[in-house]
């Protein structure tokens, strides 16, 4: 059973050995400028040692350094959407969006929504569940004192912190339910292909809306055979062959 134990101590350990080794080709390799082979390297990394929000920022960078901005795109996209408060990624996503052909304007939104989306995306799923259990916890601490001292003072505080405190651990969970969504349901994809004319329907028989280029972000919101229905963040939908995007 020792023998046994030793040898799968040994694989690991060759597996972690070999994973970092194979990261710092990719580190070496984009120090020397060599960034196709830097990418080419992460994508080795992620595929071997499974994802991460780091590979994808330097995976990102890698093709942004390459000129290759869509795939830099869906990496930094991909980066924020498993830590959406990596501002560096956030700050590249911007840059790499800047040389892109079409600039989608958004439909206006009211500014509470707006304001709500960016506190959510300051942490990650997870980081909003704790910070959930945290203040459910203290919750209870507050609840204690208003219940079990006969200080009036601490009783003061034990409500009124107990209230704040479950406030924010209604909405922390909320926001981490929300975040968590958007890694299982997967409904954003980049457009891959150079040029590609929207469609009506379903067909190539169906009639052209407008023209799309590699690069640009879309919403997914159904899927029939070969073909993707998207929506724009202007507002803009229509049809799209499945093989020209790649999801988020």
């Amino acid at each position: 059973m020792k023998k046994i134990y030793s040898i799968l101590f040994f694989f690991c350990l060759t597996a972690v050995v070999w994973g970092q080794e194979l990261l710092n080709q990719a580190n070496e390799s984009y120090s020397r400028e060599d960034y196709k082979e830097a990418a080419e390297l992460y994508e080795k990394v992620l595929q071997d040692e499974g994802i991460s929000s780091d590979l994808y920022y330097n995976l990102g960078n890698a093709y942004y350094k390459d000129k290759q901005y869509a795939k830099a795109i869906l990496n930094y996209e991909r980066a924020l959407l498993l830590s959406p408060g990596n501002e560096d990624a956030r700050f590249n996503l911007n840059m790499a969006n800047s040389h892109i052909t079409d600039k989608i304007e958004p439909v206006g939104s009211f500014f509470l929504t707006v304001w709500i989306h960016s506190l959510i995306n300051t942490l990650s799923s997870n980081s909003w569940a704790i910070l959930g259990i945290i203040s459910f916890l203290l919750f209870i601490v507050g609840i204690y004192l208003y219940f079990f001292t006969r200080n009036v003072l601490l009783r003061k505080i034990g409500f009124f912190a107990g209230l704040l405190l479950l406030l924010v651990s209604i909405f922390s969970n909320s926001f981490a339910s929300e975040q968590k969504d958007k890694i299982t349901e997967r409904n954003e994809a980049i457009v891959f292909a150079p040029t590609i004319t929207i469609k009506s329907s379903p067909a190539e028989s169906g009639t052209d809306l407008f023209v799309l280029h590699e690069g640009t972000k879309v919403k997914l919101l159904d899927k029939v055979g070969d073909w993707s229905e998207i929506l724009l963040a202007d507002g803009n939908r229509g049809w799209i062959p499945t093989n020209q995007i790649e999801i988020i």
